[in-house]
């Protein structure tokens, strides 16, 4: 799928100028209500940070992490909130919305009768995505940093890497949104999101879980999301951040590569 995604991706700058089609019709489109719904995004994962990470780590206290560092559950518990807000705000605009344009609204359809190609029309509702999951990102870590849970110069460092977590799950949710049937699918993808924020090492270190539960656990995204972000926002060692890395960026691959090929497949049927 990587093969099949690169040459597009490199196929530079005519398709970019495509993509930036697609984002310019998002933007001319909104709504006032869409900011409210933007506003949804960053609230739900701060009221779990004020939740569980300062209420019930009144009652926890600190964590010593693999390394020997020893910090606040607070600042442990932010760092995976940051990369659920991520995946959240990217999974909202290329499942659902994504889903709603290609289904019902043949929005897709009438784009394909101008040069604009499937993949490109991918590569713009992507981008498109990231602008919300980089806005939730940015005022979460603006948060983070008044709360003393990470530096400011961390934080810095920690933007870009919920960036491409948002290009990840953005790639990913829209590779599946190609395989929905009906909004009743919905259902289960919501499962299986809320199941992530549950058991990707989000409130309790993935050493807490038993052998095979801990080996299910660090070979799920949100799992190598939040172990990313983790690192960057408490300063931890730099080269083990880099599979971490690599895994997002095969699966943003994989995610596209799919994605573009359903696209295709579905909109000149």
């Amino acid at each position: 799928m990587i093969a099949l995604a690169l040459p597009r991706l490199l196929d530079l700058p005519a398709a970019s100028r495509r993509s930036a089609s697609v984002v310019e019709r998002n933007v001319a489109s909104l709504r006032p209500l869409y900011w409210v719904l933007l506003l949804s995004g960053f609230v739900e994962p701060l009221l779990y940070l004020l939740s569980i990470g300062v209420g019930v780590g009144a009652l926890v206290g600190d964590l010593t992490l693999r390394g020997g560092a020893v910090v606040s559950y607070a600042a442990f518990v932010a760092p995976a909130m940051l990369a659920s807000s991520a995946m959240t705000g990217a999974l909202a605009e290329t499942t659902f919305n994504f889903f709603g344009k290609m289904k019902y609204l043949k929005l897709y359809d009438g784009m394909i009768a101008t040069p604009v190609r499937p993949f490109e029309i991918a590569l713009g509702e992507l981008a498109w995505a990231m602008v919300r999951g980089t806005a939730y990102s940015a005022a979460f870590l603006v948060v983070m940093v008044a709360m003393g849970l990470t530096t400011a110069g961390r934080a810095a460092v920690a933007l870009p890497a919920a960036v491409l977590v948002g290009f990840t799950f953005g790639a990913l949710g829209m590779a599946v949104a190609t395989l929905m049937r009906s909004w009743q699918d919905f259902d289960l993808m919501g499962s299986a999101q809320f199941t992530l924020f549950l058991f990707s090492g989000t409130f309790v270190p993935a050493e807490a879980y038993p052998t095979v539960l801990r080996w299910l656990v660090e070979v799920t995204p949100l799992y190598r999301s939040v172990h990313l972000i983790r690192g960057v926002a408490l300063g931890e060692g730099g080269w083990s951040w880099l599979p971490d890395v690599l895994y997002l960026l095969v699966a943003t691959g994989l995610g596209l590569g799919v994605a573009g090929r359903r696209m295709q497949r579905l909109l000149y049927r």
